[in-house]
């Protein structure tokens, strides 16, 4: 990593995002103006730290933790990074057929493979959406069993890990767009600031995962709160489980953004509206 890291951590010059939607930074942009996404931000950091860091995003939306492996890790390896985030699984998390054995042994594969080359590896636990919405909650158990098989196999790995899972704020709504299932523009920063925390990146802090401040209108309750659901679920949910039903991907025919190893160029995207 920088000069200012111990001499285990030499400066990052390459580094290669694999994942899905959260990755290729959905809900930060858009197709018309560009995703920017953590994984973006989180190479402005290092850019700031180290000029010279060249930064490959191979993260597509809609990908299981099993298609970022046999589509991404192979490329990802190819470009030889000093480091790797890989955060994958909540696809997987939203399938009838869930097994989280089977999606933290993809996890773990790809975190062996690329610590063996010498990569250093970061990743992410998921936050539980129940407290975003009730109809998330057959999810908890899933949730708090994925995150506790990635743990283990980061400590295995010597992976380092944002442990957002932890912390309130990444239950907070204006840390997610309005599909509940994408982070915004300020969840994004918030998770490129605890990857840059865990990572001990020079001038990074825990103040990420601090509350945001008290909104200005308090959150519905009651029928008004019911009415909200019954909104998310048409808009959102609705198109997403007929999808499924007809077997496609918002992932279908897309390939990742940023492919090749490339110089970091100033943001283009707006800042996040709230405060860190």
């Amino acid at each position: 990593m920088p000069p200012t890291d111990s001499p285990s951590h030499p400066p990052c010059l390459r580094y290669v995002a694999l994942g899905d939607s959260q990755t290729e930074g959905l809900g930060d942009g858009d197709d018309l103006v560009g995703t920017r996404g953590f994984a973006d931000r989180l190479a402005e950091r290092l850019a700031a730290i180290e000029p010279a860091v060249r930064y490959a995003n191979l993260g597509v939306r809609g990908r299981l933790a099993g298609q970022v492996r046999a589509e991404q890790l192979g490329p990802a390896l190819d470009l030889r990074p000093d480091l790797a985030t890989v955060v994958a699984g909540v696809n997987d998390l939203l399938r009838p057929r869930f097994d989280a054995a089977e999606v933290a042994e993809h996890l773990e594969a790809m975190f062996a493979a690329l610590t063996t080359a010498g990569a250093r590896v970061a990743t992410v636990t998921f936050p539980d959406m129940a407290r975003l919405t009730p109809l998330a909650r057959p999810l908890t158990p899933r949730i708090e069993e994925l995150n506790r098989l990635v743990r283990a196999a980061a400590a295995r790995h010597g992976v380092v890990v944002a442990d957002t899972a932890r912390h309130a704020v990444v239950t907070d709504p204006r840390i997610w767009s309005p599909d509940r299932l994408h982070a915004s523009p300020l969840g994004h920063e918030r998770i490129a600031a605890a990857l840059a925390h865990a990572l001990a990146l020079p001038r990074a802090d825990a103040s990420w995962s601090l509350p945001l401040p008290a909104p200005g209108t308090p959150a519905p309750t009651g029928s008004r709160a019911v009415a909200a659901e019954l909104r998310w679920a048409a808009a959102f949910l609705g198109p997403w489980l007929g999808r499924r039903l007809r077997g496609r991907s918002s992932g279908d025919g897309r390939v990742a953004k940023r492919p090749h190893l490339l110089p970091v160029f100033p943001p283009t995207a707006p800042e996040a509206s709230a405060p860190l």
